[in-house]
């Protein structure tokens, strides 16, 4: 198996997004506005943005696989950067509409992609979130009127500079970017109404945390502790929830931090900061959580970065799939995945079909608040 998986980045452009803006038209939402916008001259530049994204990949074109839709939005930026691609979803409208953003988004997220790159505004963001919410991490290109959603990087070339960091399998944060949309017909009167649709999940530049850096590195110690308070924290939200704590000495550090027996070698239950089962095996393990909210806390093991496969055999591949990707929280320090030098983590649950499945992004938490995206094959 190839130390470096084949990145699967899905292409969207709204190829309408900004058309109003050098025009004083306030957005490019509606058939109408947009027709005005072009009878008087409006250039669509959301593939230009785009274009200036992609070239920042252009060197990773051989670890880039590129899912895309038909004509302006995305086929022909791809085509004109070199990329190969493969187009999943073909408008029937001459004049592209949200519906198609939402079509095509979610195409793109059936296919398996590992990050969704979109150009376009806050219109196009509040159509990506209806196909997406969190099921895949996305990145905006700037190229629309407004632009007062939390998912788009500074400038285009940006975006392609994070998504290059993700190729390359450098980590880059992830955080829960807004998603908002003004009411334009208000906008053009003067009013602005402002609405949260959603969040989805969106890569940045990584950012060390002030607390856990001694001369500009990781304390291990430090990192441990804040990785052990956001888990707990996160366990008081969630106090009718089964966590099943893997093995490995990061999560023995979240049990010391709830005061609970840990068996480092093994797989224990908990529930409300309270010990349901100690180093249970696979079959007790399905039994005890049977029909209960149930989520996984896990980290890496092993010098290869196995996830599962070694030292955590307890956790069966019906028990995985039974809890769903979702459910599965990864904890490990910085230093930790850095040791991995650009290597994914390793999936091998014993069940090729699974493996394929969990295959993709995982959002590993690497502090309090502070999680990483991190590729897994």
């Amino acid at each position: 198996m190839s130390d470096r998986k084949i990145f699967r980045l899905g292409v969207l452009v709204n190829p309408f997004a900004g058309i109003g803006g050098a025009l004083a038209l306030k957005g490019s939402d509606g058939a109408a506005i947009r027709e005005k916008a072009l009878a008087n001259g409006a250039e669509k530049k959301a593939n230009q943005k785009m274009r200036l994204a992609l070239e920042k990949l252009i060197p990773l074109r051989s670890n880039l696989e590129l899912f895309t839709a038909s004509g302006d939005m995305g086929e022909s930026v791809c085509q004109e950067t070199g990329f190969n691609y493969t187009v999943l979803f073909h408008s029937k409208h001459t004049q592209t509409e949200g519906e198609d953003s939402e079509k095509a988004a979610l195409a793109m997220v059936e296919a398996g992609i590992d990050l969704l790159l979109f150009a376009g505004g806050d219109g196009t963001a509040r159509n990506v979130y209806h196909s997406v919410a969190e099921r895949v991490p996305v990145l905006g290109v700037p190229a629309g009127c407004k632009i007062h959603s939390g998912v788009y990087a500074v400038t285009p070339s940006g975006a392609g500079e994070i998504v290059a960091k993700m190729v390359r399998g450098e980590l880059v944060s992830a955080q829960d970017g807004e998603v908002r949309d003004i009411d334009e017909n208000a906008f053009r009167e003067g009013k602005v109404r402002a609405k949260h649709y959603g969040e989805m999940r969106v890569p940045h530049d990584l950012v060390y945390l002030q607390s856990v850096k001694m001369g500009g590195k990781e304390s291990e110690e430090l990192v441990l502790l804040d990785i052990a308070a956001h888990i707990a924290e996160w366990m008081d939200s969630n106090e009718d929830t089964y966590f099943v704590m893997g093995s490995g000495s990061t999560v023995a550090a979240i049990m010391d931090e709830l005061g609970l027996p840990n068996t480092l070698l093994g797989v224990d239950i908990v529930q409300n900061r309270a010990l349901v089962a100690s180093d249970v095996n696979a079959s007790e393990l399905l039994k005890i959580t049977a029909d209960k909210a149930t989520q996984l806390i896990i980290t890496v093991i092993g010098g290869q970065g196995h996830l599962f496969g070694r030292g955590n055999q307890q956790l069966s591949p019906t028990f995985i799939r039974q809890i769903g990707k979702d459910n599965i929280l990864v904890v490990a320090t910085k230093h930790k995945l850095e040791s991995l030098d650009g290597r994914p983590l390793r999936l091998d649950t014993s069940n090729p079909d699974l493996d394929n499945e969990l295959a993709g992004s995982f959002s590993v938490i690497t502090g309090y608040h502070d999680k990483v995206f991190y590729p897994a094959i």
